[in-house]
């Protein structure tokens, strides 16, 4: 089975990616950026800079724009071309922990702690022992609503296995400085899954190959680029399980009120479109701006 792991990065070879160089049975593709240095090299992966992205498709690279985590999207498709069957995609600054990658749940029927909520939105993060936590992307409206009582076992066939990060989690700028958290999270609680979409990241995801058409990071949206992605995968009918974390995440220099401002919009925007997606999951397009449905569409294109 082809695997192939998808990041971007800034930042010279990180402790996590040299690890996630060295896996087993994965090839690794980092997407540089204007910033990345310019003497970027792996030992076994393959490192694709700017150069090369416009190459591969100049249109494409203008219409995201530079200095951007959306890069990644041409990682995705390069995946794609190399006939991938499962792709990960990850952080640089998320160690992975012994046993990542192995044993995975994507294309398996698996059994879950399974969640039913009245809600419109499920928050994986709150299902945990840290509930005073919430997920980034994670409607603000709901958090005082969350209600975890209603859990079965329920077998679901996973199309996306969205594994959690021990150390600083995935939480968006407002809970983080409320709460400053540093995380374990007990393994004994995975997998788990809900009847309403949840948001999941870009951090430390694998997804099964048929799911690339339709999983894109939107540009020109802040922080929500990968959770808006999320939302649209599940309105489209993909399934996601929560997995233990497996990776270490010691979290790349951040303002929190810079973050905050580049979550804003989905403060602003969250529960309405996840409203919205369940009616129809074209109905995204109307909370994206131009630019990035122009980018959306030429990524497409590569599917076609």
């Amino acid at each position: 089975m082809k695997k192939v792991i998808v990041t971007t990065s800034i930042n010279p070879p990180t402790e996590a990616i040299q690890k996630f160089d060295s896996m087993p049975d994965w090839t690794l593709i980092v997407i540089g950026d204007l910033k990345t240095p310019k003497d970027y090299k792996l030992k076994n992966g393959t490192y694709f800079g700017p150069e090369q992205q416009e190459k591969y498709d100049k249109e494409l690279s203008d219409a995201i724009g530079w200095n951007c985590i959306q890069r990644r999207n041409f990682g995705f498709l390069i995946a794609h071309d190399m006939g991938a069957e499962i792709v990960a995609t990850v952080d640089d600054d998320n160690i992975p922990l012994p046993g990542w990658g192995q044993d995975l749940l994507i294309g398996r029927e698996v059994e879950v702690n399974f969640y039913e909520t009245e809600l419109v939105a499920f928050d994986p993060v709150g299902a945990t022992t840290y509930s005073a936590l919430w997920h980034r992307g994670y409607p603000l409206q709901l958090i005082s609503q969350r209600n975890y009582e209603h859990k079965t076992r329920k077998a679901i066939t996973v199309d996306i296995q969205a594994d959690f990060w021990n150390g600083d989690p995935d939480i968006d700028a407002i809970c983080r400085m409320e709460h400053a958290p540093m995380c374990n999270f007990d393994p004994a609680i995975f997998p788990l899954a809900s009847n309403k979409t949840a948001p999941f990241n870009s951090q430390n995801t694998f997804l099964i190959s048929k799911i690339l058409k339709d999983y894109f990071l939107m540009p020109f949206i802040g922080r929500m680029d990968d959770i808006w992605a999320s939302y649209y995968v599940q309105a489209k009918d993909y399934k996601v399980a929560f997995a233990k974390a497996s990776v270490y995440q010691r979290r790349n220099p951040h303002d929190p009120i810079v973050d905050m401002r580049k979550e804003y919009i989905g403060y602003e925007n969250n529960l309405k479109l996840i409203q919205d997606l369940a009616r129809d999951p074209h109905l995204i397009k109307g909370y994206l701006p131009q630019r990035a449905l122009q980018a959306w569409e030429l990524y497409n294109k590569h599917f076609k």
